[in-house]
């Protein structure tokens, strides 16, 4: 909270001037320093809190009989440990035989639930932004204070099954929002409000590869470099055994586009540019990671450039702009030899 601190002080500063304090101006002055000394040094370092959403469903939870929470864990809580946590304590209050967990995140029908029963839905949430708000809140701080809105995914295809092929892979994002912004006295906070978006089967897949882009982005990016975090995000995009992944999104939602008098929709074209984007950070992080390799590692990064060069040469055709050369065709220095260190 050393961002905080400077709040503070802006409405305490001017009171000390007026009174020509000059020595709690010092003293005011003297911890502003140690605050920011503090957010310099442990940036990237810092972890705040994990946050979970608990329901209770039951007539024996009284006045919170289909309530809804959201719950402030310290930072690295699983979901089994708060699981676990909130069973034991209801269980000691109404019995083991009377707790029951849900152990998914769907919609709770009433109806099909033990009257005698006390039911607990918990799911893993994460603070929510809509992209105007992303561009004021730049910081891991500033995303993670003053915060009341927060998402939870879950999967299902029009059939009722949670997961299925590509094509039919639907997913359903909750947004809630709380009573009151966390950091807050309380470590759980209710929720008021909550609204549902369903994606279709091209947009979970265009959400899958901007995920995907941001951690290469990251990984890449991330100083001091970690070769270790950049080669485990590369093999999770360029990996053998998992290469077809990014691929097989391509081949079921952008194959027809080989043909160049088609038209694409406009999730096709985003699509499009979402991989344009995921292959350029592919490009860039395998460059990064050449200059970071020893000699033990060569085969490995060379393995890795054979598989970025495979896909790149199946995607190109689909995402190609005939009037616009992908970047790659320009020079790809993944066909370069790797220089002796």
């Amino acid at each position: 909270m050393y961002e905080a601190t400077n709040e503070v002080y802006k409405i305490l500063i001017p009171i000390a001037e007026a009174q020509r304090d000059y020595k709690k101006l010092a003293n005011i002055h003297s911890k502003l320093h140690e605050a920011f000394t503090k957010v310099d040094q442990q940036a990237g370092k810092r972890v705040f809190g994990t946050y979970f959403r608990v329901g209770f469903y039951g007539p024996r939870f009284g006045d919170l009989d289909g309530e809804e929470f959201i719950y402030k864990e310290p930072t690295l809580t699983k979901l089994p440990e708060i699981s676990h946590r909130l069973e034991n304590f209801y269980a000691e209050r109404f019995g083991s035989d009377y707790v029951e967990v849900i152990k998914d995140s769907n919609m709770v029908d009433v109806s099909r639930l033990h009257p005698e029963k006390a039911y607990i839905q918990i799911t893993y949430v994460e603070p929510y932004f809509d992209m105007y708000e992303l561009r004021e809140r730049v910081t891991y701080f500033d995303k993670n204070y003053n915060i009341r809105r927060f998402v939870y995914a879950t999967p299902f295809t029009a059939d009722g099954r949670a997961h299925g092929d590509l094509h039919e892979q639907f997913k359903r994002k909750t947004i809630v929002t709380t009573a009151n912004s966390f950091p807050y006295v309380k470590t759980r906070i209710q929720v008021i409000e909550r609204t549902q978006i369903v994606l279709r089967p091209i947009e979970v897949a265009i959400e899958d590869i901007q995920k995907k882009t941001a951690e290469l982005s990251r990984a890449t990016q991330q100083e001091p470099a970690d070769p270790k975090i950049l080669q485990m995000v590369l093999q999770g995009c360029m990996g053998t055994t998992v290469n077809q992944g990014p691929l097989e999104v391509a081949l079921v939602f952008l194959a027809d586009l080989v043909d160049p008098a088609r038209v694409p929709t406009p999730w096709q074209h985003k699509l499009r540019l979402c991989f344009r984007d995921f292959s350029r950070k592919c490009f860039e992080a395998l460059r990064k990671n050449r200059t970071l390799i020893g000699p033990d590692q060569r085969d490995y990064q060379k393995e890795l450039e054979r598989n970025y060069n495979r896909f790149s040469e199946r995607l190109q055709p689909m995402i190609r702009n005939n009037s616009v050369s992908p970047f790659w065709a320009k020079g790809n220095l993944m066909r370069q030899p790797l220089q002796e260190p």
